[in-house]
C-alpha cells in the first residue's frame, strides 16, 4: 500500500526541483518561482484592492499623510528592482496593531499600529521589516510550499512540460478573494522573520531612521499585553531573542544611519 504522506513529500520534492533557487538577502537558499513575477504582482494588486473595498480607509489626513512620509523615506533606499517600483500606501480604521506588504508595491497599517509605534522611527521599523518581506521574496517562496502541497492539482504529473504553468495558474485562480486571509498573510515561518528583521533593520537605517526604533517597537509590542500578545507579535519569534538580537544590530547600524544623514537623508515625518 503506498504511503500517502510518502506521496506528499515527493510531490513536494519535485516541485521544490522544477523551481528556481534564490539567495535571499541575508544569504539564504530559497526556493521559489511556484508562481511568474507578473502573477504574483497581479495578486498583490487583487488583495490590496479587496482589502480598501472591503475595509475603512482612515479619514485623517495628518496620520495618512505621516504613514506617507514613512514609506517614501523607506521605499527611496530599496535596491533594484524595487526601486522601480510605484508603491503605494493605505491607513486602515483598524484597532489591531498590525501591517503589510505586498508584492506589487502595496502596503497596508491599521491605526492600532500607532498604539505601539509613537514616534517616525518607531513606524518605520514597522514599514521596513514588512517590506523587508517582500523584497525578501517570502511571499513567493511561501506559495511555491503552498503548489508543492496541492496534491489535487496532480502536480508531480503537472511538473513536465507547461501543464506545471496550468497549475499554477490554477491555484492563483483558486485563491482569488482569499488572498489577504490565506496566502499573503498567512503566519511567517520565524526564519522569514527573523530575515525581515535584518533587511528592515538595515533599510530603516539606510533610510535615516534611527534602528534603535525597532527596538523599542517590539519592546513596546510585547508590553503592550503581557499575557495575550498582539496579534502581530503572536506568530513571531521569541520577543526575548529578538529584542537582543535587534538591539545587537542597532548598535552596528548606527554609523550607517549616520551617513545616510550626512547623505542629506534625514526623515522628518510628524
Amino acid at each position: 500500500m503506498v504511503n500517502p504522506a510518502r506521496g506528499l513529500g515527493w510531490a513536494v520534492l519535485l516541485v521544490l526541483a522544477a523551481c528556481a533557487t534564490s539567495t535571499s538577502p541575508t544569504g539564504r537558499t530559497q526556493y521559489v518561482g511556484g508562481v511568474s513575477q507578473a502573477q504574483l504582482e497581479q495578486m498583490g494588486l487583487q488583495a490590496f484592492a479587496e482589502a480598501k473595498k472591503e475595509s475603512s480607509l482612515s479619514k485623517d489626513p495628518q496620520l495618512t499623510a505621516y504613514v506617507g512620509c514613512v514609506v517614501r523615506a523607506v521605499t527611496a533606499q530599496l535596491p533594484a528592482p524595487w526601486n522601480q517600483v510605484r508603491w503605494e500606501y493605505a491607513l486602515f480604521n483598524n484597532n489591531e496593531t498590525n501591517a503589510w506588504a505586498l508584492p506589487g508595491g502595496k502596503i497596508g497599517v491599521y491605526t492600532g499600529i500607532f498604539t505601539v509605534a509613537k514616534n517616525q522611527d518607531e513606524l518605520a521599523g514597522v514599514i521596513a521589516h514588512e517590506v523587508g518581506h517582500v523584497v525578501s521574496r517570502h511571499h513567493d517562496e511561501r506559495i511555491t510550499r503552498q503548489l508543492a502541497a496541492q496534491t489535487g492539482l496532480g502536480l508531480a504529473g503537472a511538473l513536465v512540460g507547461a501543464r506545471y504553468g496550468d497549475a499554477a495558474t490554477q491555484t492563483t485562480q483558486q485563491l482569488g478573494g482569499a488572498l489577504l486571509q490565506g496566502t499573503f498573510l498567512l503566519p511567517n515561518s520565524r526564519t522569514q522573520e527573523s530575515e525581515a528583521d535584518v533587511v528592515g533593520q538595515q533599510l530603516m537605517a539606510k533610510a535615516g531612521f534611527n534602528p534603535e526604533g525597532a527596538v523599542a517597537l517590539w519592546r513596546n509590542m510585547a508590553a503592550a499585553d503581557a499575557n495575550r500578545p498582539p496579534q502581530w507579535l503572536s506568530t513571531h519569534p521569541d520577543p526575548q531573542s529578538r529584542l537582543r538580537e535587534l538591539q545587537a544590530r542597532a548598535q552596528g547600524l548606527l554609523p550607517v544611519m549616520q551617513a545616510a544623514r550626512k547623505a542629506g537623508h534625514t526623515p522628518k515625518c510628524r
